[in-house]
């Protein structure tokens, strides 16, 4: 028996593609089902039937959870190891998410001021104060940064390693 498969890449691309022509078809479907005529004249069918549309509908919906199902099982048993630390895909994904966000969280801190004027009470000038030093901040940032972009390549080199079986050719 032969066989068919891609990469865990090419799978995600894929499902995008799959989820793309779904939507695509649910436009079409409202597009087939009504025509506006004339009192009295008979409407003409479209060549792309109400029951074609939801022929292709029901295989482009079968194939998006079987390759969900698919790229999902790929990503719990495929691991990548990131400072020193094996884990499996699904975790490398999220842990690359969390150093965004993280990295996010230190540059906003960063980009304030260690000192700026806050209001004046009478002669009294009130300052606001950060208890931080801002720049720390901001080289934490970029250090951060730097983890979460070689996590993300090395999640890409991976996916370009895992291979699953799908058959692709109703679809390149």
């Amino acid at each position: 028996m032969f066989h068919l498969s891609i990469n865990l890449a090419e799978a995600v691309k894929l499902k995008s593609i799959i989820t793309k022509k779904i939507q695509e078809l649910n436009i079409s479907v409202h597009q087939v089902t009504h025509v506006v005529i004339e009192k009295g004249q008979e409407p003409k069918q479209p060549a792309l039937t109400l029951e074609k549309l939801e022929a292709n509908l029901k295989q482009l919906r079968y194939d998006s959870r079987k390759l969900d199902a698919l790229i999902y099982r790929a990503n719990i048993n495929n691991t990548i190891t990131f400072n020193d630390e094996e884990m499996p895909i699904v975790e490398a994904i999220e842990l690359a998410n969390q150093l965004r966000a993280e990295a996010a969280f230190c540059k906003k801190l960063g980009m304030e001021d260690k000192e700026s004027y806050f209001h004046s009470v009478g002669d009294t000038m009130l300052y606001r104060v950060a208890l931080y030093e801002p720049i720390d901040y901001l080289n934490r940032a970029n250090e951060i940064e730097k983890q979460a972009h070689r996590l993300s390549n090395a999640i890409n080199a991976k996916n370009y390693q895992v291979e699953i079986d799908f058959d692709d050719a109703n679809y390149y």
